[in-house]
């Protein structure tokens, strides 16, 4: 009976083992349905908005009478909330909180997610092409990545995010929005991609050297299926553990530079831009702050376990 137990066990994949790892960790499932919870609330963010019957520009607190003081904040305890504001509303402009943070999400998750696609692909490249090719190109490459990696990065997006700007279009005239989140996206690529490209240059030196990719050389195998075939399947584990971990990171990047006002600007809904008016405000009425402020850290948190139980389900010798 044990002996089919251990048949069973060693004739399943290493995916169906590490998924199996993955669902036993209570920690790892929890945080993978609060990440998928926050991704399907921003895709989903105009039905759900629709379905509410409000949306994020409306300015109700001007509109509509009896929802803020002269001082403009809200009459009502609580921010405003309510049964027709289930989060209350934003003190000064009367926009309503709940749609606001659901377009907010929706805002730094496609940022987010989108660079973290870019740096990883980049990353994977440019890593696998100097650990294989060594040398010269090793060299160069390594130079690049110790450059990138030793910028003050929050200090140089500060500085280099109007510069990036003023390239499409004029300093009098208005960025759109589409141009602030696809420089975002660039920037925050151009120097991200270098923290997996170093790991993977390691890991392809060490492989490199192994009997199997000796023995495809030998069987004069091109230089493309052996990475391909032979290098880039034992390379899976970090490429997922390090994407888990840059999103989140990324999340808290694009809020940040928006808080600082060289991301995403009011009025267009973001977490950053929510933190950035709710900071103006808390001193009376900490409301507005605490959504969006609480929702980010549940959904960081969530992603950096969720990266934790994801390294440990496929690297088991690994300990937290």
């Amino acid at each position: 009976m044990a002996s089919s137990t251990l048949k069973g066990a060693e004739s399943r994949s290493p995916g169906r083992l590490a998924w199996t790892r993955f669902k036993r960790d209570r920690t790892g499932v929890i945080s993978a349905c609060i990440v998928i919870f926050f991704f399907v609330i921003a895709i989903c963010a105009p039905l759900i908005a629709s379905l509410y019957g409000k949306d994020p520009y409306t300015l109700y607190g001007q509109e509509q009478t009896g929802l803020l003081n002269e001082a403009g904040f809200p009459l009502k305890p609580n921010g405003g909330i309510d049964g027709d504001f289930w989060f209350g509303i934003e003190p000064a402009l009367g926009r309503d909180v709940f749609t606001f943070l659901l377009y907010g999400i929706r805002t730094s998750l496609l940022i987010a997610t989108a660079t973290t696609v870019l740096v990883t692909i980049i990353g994977v490249v440019i890593g696998i092409t100097a650990g294989y090719l060594g040398g010269r190109t090793d060299y160069l490459i390594g130079r690049v990545i110790d450059i990138l990696l030793s910028f003050p990065s929050t200090l140089f997006f500060i500085a280099f995010m109007p510069v990036v700007y003023g390239l499409f279009v004029a300093p009098d005239d208005e960025i759109p929005t589409s141009l602030r989140a696809t420089c975002l996206i660039l920037v925050l690529t151009a120097f991200g991609w270098a923290s997996i490209a170093r790991l993977l240059r390691g890991q392809v030196l060490a492989l490199r050297e192994r009997e199997f990719v000796e023995a495809a050389k030998v069987t004069g195998a091109s230089p493309a299926r052996i990475i391909f075939k032979e290098l880039l399947p034992n390379l899976w584990t970090p490429i997922l553990i390090q994407s888990t971990l840059a999103l989140p990171a990324f999340v808290t990047a694009e809020a940040g530079l928006a808080f600082l006002g060289v991301g995403i600007i009011d009025p267009t809904p973001d977490w950053g831009v929510m933190i950035q008016r709710g900071a103006q405000f808390y001193t009376e009425d900490i409301t507005f702050m605490i959504f969006p402020g609480v929702s980010m850290i549940i959904f960081v948190l969530a992603f950096n376990l969720l990266g934790d139980s994801v390294r440990d389900a496929l690297d088991p010798k690994s300990k937290r």
